[in-house]
């Protein structure tokens, strides 16, 4: 399995393409659609589904162009199922880079074991930036994407909508770093890290 990390839209959010031979999930398009088309064409790539971590503005803003283009399903928590079409919900009506949306998912994610195509993995909900914030966890690979929830050094905001601070340590302490040691994450902005750097040096956990 191959994993492809790629700064895309107005804030460079991490999105990525997650491979098993030909087959690929994109997770996160947050925008630059042409671009991200071009590397799938360019690599021979053939996305099967589309996995939101969450529906913020700047994770979203590919959404519609990749899944039009390869006609594939969308996939987002429950709990943010509404904020794909609401910019209030998403967040792009407090910012002024325009209103962000897309249209409604096709499937829920749920925690626990799922399979998309030729892929297995495991979701953890991962709330506290947003009510509806996962983590996708690939066990035998040795990798979690983690959103917004953990990053290199940081943590994510919770100062937007369904933001909390308390749910977001409590997600992170139980979700994330109960996972084993040498687990790379790879977060929603900024460079990869890995679990037991982030429970020994990260400063807001420590």
């Amino acid at each position: 399995m191959e994993i492809v990390q790629m700064p895309l839209g107005p804030l460079g959010t991490n999105g990525y393409i997650i491979s098993d031979g030909d087959s690929c999930l994109i997770i996160d398009p947050g925008g630059d659609s042409g671009r991200l088309v071009e590397y799938l064409e360019s690599e021979r790539k053939k996305p099967v589904a589309i996995l939101l971590t969450h529906a913020h503005f700047d994770h979203i803003g590919g959404v519609d162009d990749i899944r039009d283009h390869y006609n594939i399903p969308v996939y987002i928590h429950p709990e943010e199922e509404d904020w794909l079409e609401k910019p209030e919900f998403n967040g792009s009506a407090f910012f002024q880079m325009g209103r962000v949306t897309a249209r409604a998912a096709e499937h829920h994610i749920i925690t626990g074991t799922m399979k998309v195509g030729p892929f297995n993995f495991e979701v953890r909900h991962t709330p506290g930036h947003s009510p509806g914030s996962v983590s996708f966890v690939f066990q035998e690979e040795g990798f979690v994407i983690a959103g917004d929830a953990l990053f290199n050094r940081g943590i994510g905001r919770t100062d937007l909508p369904g933001g909390d601070m308390e749910e977001l340590m409590t997600s992170i302490r139980q979700q994330l770093f109960t996972l084993p040691d040498k687990t790379a994450v790879y977060p929603g902005h900024g460079p990869a890290t890995v679990i037991d750097e982030e429970r020994r040096k990260n400063p807001f956990l420590n």
